[in-house]
């Protein structure tokens, strides 16, 4: 048990340090390699930020693990509108957020009603996760045109300056470091599931989704202090695309994801839900105060107790 408990520490630490390491590596290159600050917010610091979710899931997934895998991806995205929105509008209330804001949200439950028809079936095969792939090309081309147009270069508030030795040595380790992360993680959730006696999927939907979404809430956190409610905001919502489109899908092109009755019954509307709530108040509103903050605070803890109980 105290095997387990330390895999899963050990594997948190790992994905955290990997996760970093890979995104600072990956900026360098972009930026060596001439590319536009706007495609490296999009898709180089998008999907660095999201490697730890994918490679739990992809390492879940071929271990016929499939309700880690999937907790994971739905259980992250729960959290990270109820727990990490939350949190931050606890530490700061969000106002004043764009338009594009507004739209990726209701991208965003579009993505979580398509997440909701994939679990209705007992697969998630190969052409589901191609078509998901697909989806996420396009809106990664139409948020980068969009941006175009608006002026937006999408600027990071820091390109590093590494020597090229230093970039293959960050891409490198930090993708060793998370295959070593994903593979703890993945052997301790199993055995404490095990030995508490509970599913996988509880343990996918909780420990391994909250573990996974440590670089988002880090994210949103520091926005929340520095009062940057966009940059907040935007994390979460991009963070809930991506999951789905990005690491469900490539998940279920590399091997079909079994699906669990709970996911169709319980834990997806429950996605869907946060995400709907989340999207009228951005769409409808100006201000996420402590109220509103307490209130999705409210609903983790019951979500939790829910899955526990």
């Amino acid at each position: 048990m105290l095997i387990d408990i330390a895999l899963v520490a050990v594997g948190l630490l790992a994905l955290f340090a990997g996760g970093e390491w890979l995104v600072r590596g990956a900026v360098a290159l972009a930026a060596r390699l001439g590319l536009p600050t706007l495609i490296i917010s999009l898709t180089v610091v998008g999907f660095g930020t999201s490697m730890p979710e994918l490679l739990v899931s992809l390492r879940a997934a071929l271990a016929d693990q499939a309700d880690i895998a999937l907790g994971n991806v739905v259980g992250s995205n729960t959290a990270n509108i109820l727990l990490i929105i939350g949190l931050s509008a606890l530490v700061s209330p969000m106002t004043q957020w764009d338009n594009a804001v507004k739209r990726d949200a209701v991208v965003m439950v579009c993505v979580a009603l398509v997440a909701l028809t994939l679990v209705q079936f007992a697969q998630i095969g190969r052409p589901s996760g191609l078509l998901m792939v697909t989806f996420l090309a396009t809106y990664l081309a139409v948020s980068y045109i969009a941006g175009k147009k608006a002026g937006d270069t999408g600027e990071l508030e820091e390109t590093p300056d590494i020597s090229s030795i230093w970039t293959a040595i960050y891409l490198v380790a930090g993708l060793a470091v998370l295959f070593l992360g994903a593979e703890a993680m993945i052997r301790g959730a199993a055995g404490m599931a095990r030995a508490f006696g509970i599913t996988e999927a509880v343990i996918g939907l909780t420990i391994v989704a909250v573990g996974t979404s440590l670089p988002e809430l880090a994210t949103s956190l520091v926005a929340a202090f520095r009062r940057q409610s966009d940059i907040a905001i935007g994390n979460v919502v991009g963070s809930n695309i991506f999951n789905i489109l990005g690491i469900l899908g490539i998940t279920a092109v590399v091997t079909p994801v079994g699906v669990a009755e709970n996911f169709a019954r319980f834990d997806v509307p429950v996605m869907l839900g946060a995400s709907l709530v989340f999207a009228v108040i951005l769409v409808a509103g100006r201000t996420i105060g402590r109220p509103i903050a307490l209130g999705l605070l409210v609903c983790y803890g019951a979500y939790m107790c829910a899955l526990f109980g």
